[in-house]
C-alpha cells in the first residue's frame, strides 16, 4: 500500500537488484504466497536490522534543543473482545479491526482534532490489506471504502493524505514500527526526503490484528 516510488524491490537473489524501484506491470509476476497476498505485500519478505532511538522530554525542555521538537499531542492503546497476541485472525469477523476503532476514539477524543485535521500518516503495513482497514477504523473513510479510497492520487504527495512517506514497513525496514515515529518526526521537523507540504498533524498507528496503539504528533 505504499505509493509505488517508495517501494523498493529487495528479493532473495541477486544484489545487483537491490534497492531497483517495482513498476505496477511487475507485480502481477511476483511471488503470491497466500490468495490475493503477494511477496511484497508482505513483511516475510523484508529482511531488517536496524534499530530507532527515541528521546521523549517535556515541552519547556524540548523548545531549548537544537532541532525543532515533535509535540506529543495524543497517544492511546487499543484492545478488544477476542483480541489476544497473535490469534486476532480468527475472529468471526475479519473485516475489520475494533482494537483500531479503540484507539482511533482515545485519540480523536484526546486531541480534540478529527481525520481531516491530519495531513500525514505512517499505518502499521506488515499486510497490505491492514492499512485498507485502518483508513476506514480511523475515520479517514467509511467501513466498506477502504479500496476506493486508497487511491496513488489519495496517498501520495499532493494528494488528501499522503502515507508511509519513508517506505513504509513494506518499503523501508520492518523495525515494528519504530521507523514509524522517526518518519513522522521528520515530516514535523520538515526533513523527510519525501516532505508533505505544511504538516501540522501526523498520525501513527502499531501493529494491527492485536492489541494495538497511536501516536499524533503536533508542530510545536
Amino acid at each position: 500500500m505504499d505509493p509505488p516510488s517508495w517501494l523498493l524491490r529487495r528479493p532473495q537473489e541477486g544484489a545487483e537488484e537491490r534497492g531497483r524501484l517495482v513498476r505496477f506491470d511487475e507485480r502481477e509476476h511476483l511471488l503470491e504466497l497466500v490468495h490475493d497476498e503477494q511477496q511484497l505485500a508482505c513483511v516475510t519478505s523484508e529482511e531488517s536490522d536496524g534499530g530507532v532511538a527515541l528521546v521523549v522530554t517535556t515541552p519547556e525542555r524540548a523548545r531549548d534543543l537544537r532541532q525543532r521538537p515533535a509535540m506529543i499531542t495524543a497517544a492511546a492503546q487499543g484492545a478488544a473482545e477476542d483480541g489476544e497476541l497473535m490469534t486476532s485472525y480468527y475472529r468471526d469477523e475479519i473485516t475489520g479491526l475494533p482494537e483500531m476503532a479503540v484507539v482511533a476514539k482515545k485519540l480523536w477524543s484526546e486531541s480534540g482534532l478529527t481525520p481531516g485535521d491530519i495531513q500525514t500518516a505512517f499505518l502499521y503495513d506488515h499486510f497490505t490489506p491492514f492499512v485498507l482497514i485502518q483508513l476506514e477504523e480511523l475515520g479517514f473513510c467509511k467501513r466498506g471504502e477502504g479500496k476506493d479510497f486508497a487511491t496513488i492520487e489519495n496517498l501520495s504527495l499532493g494528494g488528501r493524505l499522503p502515507i508511509n512517506t519513508s517506505g513504509g514497513l513494506l518499503g523501508e525496514a520492518y523495525i515494528h514500527g519504530m521507523n514509524g515515529i522517526t518518519e513522522a518526526v521528520r515530516q514535523i521537523r520538515g526533513t523527510s526526503c519525501n516532505q508533505v507540504e505544511n504538516v501540522g498533524y501526523v498520525l501513527v498507528t502499531s501493529g494491527t490484528g492485536v492489541p494495538t496503539g497511536g501516536l499524533i504528533l503536533a508542530r510545536s
